[in-house]
């Protein structure tokens, strides 16, 4: 099915913001990590890692890059010490001198080398989202094989390894489906998102916002959803109360499909901004046609500590009516202070800027 075509005339932003095409021609983007050349790395649910390429400086990519098309759902990708790292569905490969063969115009010469290997290989929230911590430890996931089901370590867990893949050990359970990571820029204290599980009604349970400022914490899952709500299968429940758990730092909405998640640093934008949390709703998939479809936005909350004051919607006009032309997956701060987005229903990269 050919990519939608992006309509940004209907995204709706606070006033002094606008949005506009940064790259397009990047099929189903989704993770984005940033070399420090400015050699944007997109990942997907498909076969392709893309390099993304603006080296006029104009904020619009001039070329876009498959690093390599024989990947298996190389959904995550982060970059460290001059090497791409790229999450497949068991693994997490590493490609070295990536930025010279972009710049050589070809860089599906390059043979990763595996960094992770023996990772469950379920399809069923498989694909990876990673992310290199404060620490210097490269974090991802492993969800729950299933809508909701009791499975041993590794599956719900948040893990982490060291860069050169030793040290493996699971940093928070009881997280069924997260793909999105970030750390607070003053407390490094690890944010995160997580879908709840499906089949409960349209309304519940709702997608949460974690925070895990300290390995071995447990999230519910399958136990208990969303904080207070404990599976009505007792075999989930296993006698466990949601009392047990650690609660989210804030309820999501419903199904909204809660993705990546960045705290804004910069200063473009307006200094209300600084540090607030800017988290994409990818959207829902299976609501009742009477309940209609709810996500597709970006919203943005203000952290007080460990605790979410406010959480509103910043970016809204991906769904128009019941149908939805873009799909926002993840959010990236550019040196500039503005955000770039990627959307794998447009196959598109977005960039996000205030001007007074």
């Amino acid at each position: 099915m050919p990519d939608a075509k992006p309509q940004l005339e209907t995204v709706q932003l606070p006033s002094g913001f606008s949005i506009a095409l940064y790259a397009g021609n990047v099929p189903g983007a989704r993770s984005m990590a940033l070399a420090p050349d400015g050699t944007l790395f997109v990942g997907t649910r498909r076969d392709t890692v893309y390099a993304v390429v603006d080296r006029n400086g104009d904020k619009l990519a001039e070329r876009v890059l498959p690093v390599s098309t024989s990947l298996k759902t190389p959904n995550g990708v982060a970059f460290r010490d001059g090497a791409l790292y790229v999450a497949e569905l068991n693994r997490i490969v590493r490609f070295d001198n990536v930025l010279a063969a972009v710049a050589g115009g070809d860089p599906r010469t390059l043979t990763p080398t595996v960094v992770v290997d023996g990772l469950p290989s379920d399809f069923a929230h498989g694909w990876k989202y990673i992310a290199f911590g404060p620490d210097g430890y490269l974090y991802f996931q492993v969800g729950a094989p299933c809508n909701v089901c009791l499975r041993p370590d590794p599956y719900a867990a948040i893990l982490r390894v060291k860069s050169d893949g030793t040290g493996q050990e699971v940093f928070a359970r009881g997280v069924r489906n997260s793909v999105g990571l970030t750390w607070h820029p003053e407390t490094k204290a690890l944010w995160f998102t997580d879908n709840g599980r499906d089949l409960l009604g349209d309304e519940t349970p709702n997608d949460e916002l974690n925070i895990a400022p300290k390995a071995g914490l447990h999230f519910g899952f399958p136990h208990c959803h969303e904080g207070e709500t404990p599976d009505p299968d007792p075999e989930m429940r296993g006698g466990r109360s949601c009392a047990e758990f650690t609660p989210p730092a804030q309820k999501l909405g419903p199904h909204v499909a809660a993705l990546g998640l960045t705290f804004y640093r910069g200063t473009m934008f307006p200094p209300e901004f600084r540090n607030r949390l800017f988290i994409v709703n990818h959207g829902s998939w299976n609501r009742t046609p009477d309940a209609g479809p709810i996500g597709y936005r970006i919203m943005v909350a203000t952290i007080d500590g460990q605790r979410v004051t406010s959480y509103e919607p910043f970016a809204q006009g991906f769904l128009q009516g019941p149908l939805a032309w873009g799909r926002p997956v993840d959010l990236l701060e550019m040196p500039d202070g503005s955000l770039l987005v990627s959307d794998d229903t447009s196959g598109a990269i977005y960039r996000i800027t205030y001007r007074r």
